[in-house]
This record gives structure tokens, sequence and C-alpha cells, in this order.
């Protein structure tokens, strides 16, 4: 299919090109225009149905859209606006400059201006700012044959009618009905008699993550918005929760490794931009190595008495920074899904505690084996037999790194979040430095305590 659809291309078969392209899913066409040549970008676009061509426009990346705007004419740019949904429309105008962005303004109406300057003052990561004010409200008071009336009368401009929303003159949310409560119900029926009173809704400066939760936990697929006096403003409808879902997994994921958050795509970012987001940390990274040089110095006398103990460090601390980054991660998930508030910080310890003396005791006795096993048979790099205290020091130094390490873990996400921080900043990097200098000080003083150096 795609081969065929860059011979037309290549071909100017226009006329054939437009009959296989709507056929095809908007999001599916999106992705092959990401692959052709931006002189034929505009052209290939304007060939597709109306309707189709807002569908498609708004599944294009940011750089994608700026450049057809550029290349639109005022007439064209807007066409596409009035198909695109209020919430699409805020999304794009959010992430263009500031001239494309004025453009745009400059080719709606003053209400549908008004309506999106009044959404882009919401704050980035609330409810309000992903909401859309295209939705289907009822009143109280209507049968379900005047509900049909009104669905039909607004629904090809709204982006759900499954959901419909049962307000009062001053727009306070009463209740919601779905179309199969409708369909289900006599014509004659009052919407007040049929429609749920229990209703799951969210404010609008209520964090878009949280919002998105809502979504899995109950399984909806729109989640009504309300204003400081319960006045329906808007709706969140699924798609947008799972883009929120998406963009948050992504910004926890470049956090957990060192990373500052991008809004692009990895092929899309250039490389400028990609060594700004990972220099800083590990800038910081490196710099706080200097601490596990420092102690490491501090000890290097006594290291001279005892060579054999400088082979353990890098496993020492290499266990040590693997089991603080399997606690975090555990518990960062666990912050994240709701599972874990603060309130939980001890029960947390203390089952981090358990696991880390199963951890540890399992690790030194392996330890033991490998140390019999590897280095004396096979390697002939230490002598169990001859250097117990050693061994003591290594299995011990292992049992206690791996308790501290599980503590630091599961405590430092927890206290990020009880203070304001992203409980993703504490994670494998940042830990695993903190860790490393702490192993290192817990072996050389068990050493000091062992080996009376």
């Amino acid at each position: 299919m795609q081969e065929e659809i860059f011979e037309l291309i290549e071909g100017k078969k226009y006329a054939r090109l437009r009959e296989l392209l709507s056929d095809m899913n908007p999001a599916d066409i999106a992705q092959i225009l990401e692959d052709v040549p931006e002189r034929e970008l505009p052209v290939i676009f304007r060939i597709l149905p109306k309707e189709l061509a807002a569908e498609v426009f708004v599944e294009m990346d940011s750089e994608m859209q700026q450049l057809l705007i550029e290349a639109f004419s005022d007439t064209e740019l807007r066409e596409v606006m009035d198909e695109l949904f209020m919430d699409d429309t805020v999304d794009i105008i959010d992430e263009m400059p500031a001239t494309v962005a004025k453009r745009i303004l400059s080719q709606t109406d003053a209400k549908t201006r008004k309506m999106i300057n009044q959404l882009l003052a919401y704050p980035d990561d609330s409810a309000g700012s992903i909401m859309t004010t295209e939705y289907v409200d009822l009143k109280k008071n209507m049968t379900v044959d005047q509900a049909f009336d009104r669905i039909r009368n607004v629904g090809l401009d709204t982006e759900t009618i499954y959901t419909c929303y049962v307000i009062d003159q001053s727009r306070h949310l009463l209740g919601i009905v779905t179309v199969k409560d409708l369909l289900l119900n006599e014509k004659s029926r009052v919407l007040s008699d049929i429609m749920d009173e229990n209703i799951i809704y969210a404010n609008t400066l209520d964090d878009k993550e949280e919002v998105a939760g809502q979504f899995e936990k109950y399984d909806l697929m729109a989640l009504p918005v309300v204003d400081k006096e319960s006045r329906l403003v808007g709706i969140v409808t699924v798609d947008d929760a799972i883009d929120v879902i998406q963009d948050e997994a992504t910004e926890d994921i470049e956090k957990m490794a060192a990373i500052l958050p991008s809004d692009k795509s990895y092929f899309r970012t250039g490389v400028f931009s990609t060594f700004k987001a990972r220099i800083p940390w590990l800038m910081l990274l490196m710099i706080s190595a200097t601490f596990t040089g420092a102690i490491i110095s501090s000890f290097e006398e006594k290291l001279t008495i005892f060579p054999a103990l400088i082979a353990f460090i890098p496993m020492l601390m290499d266990t040590g920074g693997n089991s603080g980054s399997q606690s975090s991660v555990t518990i960062i998930r666990g912050i994240s899904l709701g599972d874990i508030e603060f309130r939980d910080i001890f029960k947390v310890i203390w089952k981090e505690v358990r696991v880390a003396l199963c951890c540890s005791t399992a690790l030194a006795a392996v330890n033991f084996v490998k140390l019999w096993l590897v280095d004396y048979l096979l390697l002939h790099t230490f002598d169990p037999g001859k250097q117990i205290p050693e061994i003591l020091v290594v299995c011990f130094t292992l049992l206690l790194t791996v308790i501290v390490a599980k503590f630091i873990g599961c405590v430092l996400p927890i206290l990020a979040k009880r203070i304001g921080f992203d409980p993703a900043v504490m994670a494998s990097p940042f830990i695993t430095t903190i860790v490393d200098a702490i192993s290192l000080f817990i072996y050389f003083r068990t050493a000091i305590l062992i080996l009376g150096i």
C-alpha cells in the first residue's frame, strides 16, 4: 500500500491517490505523510476531502502542521480550523510559534477566539487545558424524544454524542444520560427520571494526570469538567486522556534516565537538542562522583595493606546502585498509580527492609560461593582459606549496602512527592550516586573494624 502511494505521488496521479487515501484511517495517512518530501506535502494535503484533511491534520506532529499552515492561504486555513474540535485547535495553537498562532487566531470568529483564549488561560497541567467545550447538553425536563431532537441538532459539531450531560438554567451539572438509556426508554419519559445523578467529574484546575487516571479507574469514555460553581464548562474525552498518560509516562522515563523531558520524537529531535537534554544531569552526576573519589582517597593508605579489597569495590557499588534502583522504580510506579501515599511510608520501609534482608543474605551467600569457584579455583586471585577476614568484610558490607540502598530507594521518591518534586527525579542515576558513596563508606569502615587497619 505505502509503495503504491509513493509511486502515485511520484507519477503525479492525484485522482487515484485521492481515491486510495480516502479509504484510509487518518492516523495512517499522517504516518505516511511523514516520509513525503516537504515540497509535495501541501499538494497531497489539498487533494484530501475536507473532513478527512482536518482529521489527518490533527494526527500530524507540530512541525508538519506548521509547514502546512505556512503553505495555506487564509481561506484554506479557515476551512481546516473550522473542521477541528476546540481542544484540538487549542493544542495546535499552544504548540505553534507566536506568529503562526496569531495567524490562526485571525482566521477565527470572535466567539471562537474568545473560547480559545479562555482555554489557553488554564495551566498547562490542568484538566481545563485538555478539555473540549463541544458536548451535548440537555435539560432535566426534556423527554427522551426531545433529547434525540437535541442530539440531532448539535451532535454533528460535538466530539461525542454517546454520553450527554443534564444541566439546569445556570449550567450546573445535574446528571448524565447515555444514548443507551435513551434508546431503552419510552419517548415520553422525562430525563430527570432516567438520568444518573452519581456523577464522576473533574474541576478545571485538577491535575490532568489525575484526571487521566480517572478514565483508567472507572473505564470512562468522557469525563465532565466543572468550574468552582459546579457549572459544566467542558468535557475530557478518552483520546485526550490517553495522550496525557503517554506523555506523562514518556516524561517519567526520561527523568528516570537523567534526561530533560522533550515533546518531540527521537528522529525529530536534533543532535544539539538531544545534547542539551542529556548534559545537565551528566554534569551534575559527574561532579557528584567527587564524593566517591574523596572517600576512596581518604582510605588509600589503608587499602595498600589489603590490596585484595580493591577488586570488590565495583561489585559492591553496582550491587548497591541496582538495589536502590529496583526499590525506587517500584515505589515511583506505586505513587503514579495512586497505590502509595506519604502516610504509607513506614509500611513501605518495613516491607523493603524485609526484602533487603532476603536479597542481601542471598547475595552474600552466592558471593561466598563465587569466591571459591571463580576467584580461587579459576582465577587464582583470592584464597578464601587464608583470607577469611576479607571475606567477612565483603559479605557484611554487601549485607549492609543492600539494606541501606533499598531504604534510600524507597524513601526518597515518597519524600520528593511530599515536598512537591517529581518522584521520577529520584530514580536510578540520582540514587545510584548516593548509594555509591554510602557503600564505599560502609565498606571501608567495616574493613577498619574487622581488619583493624
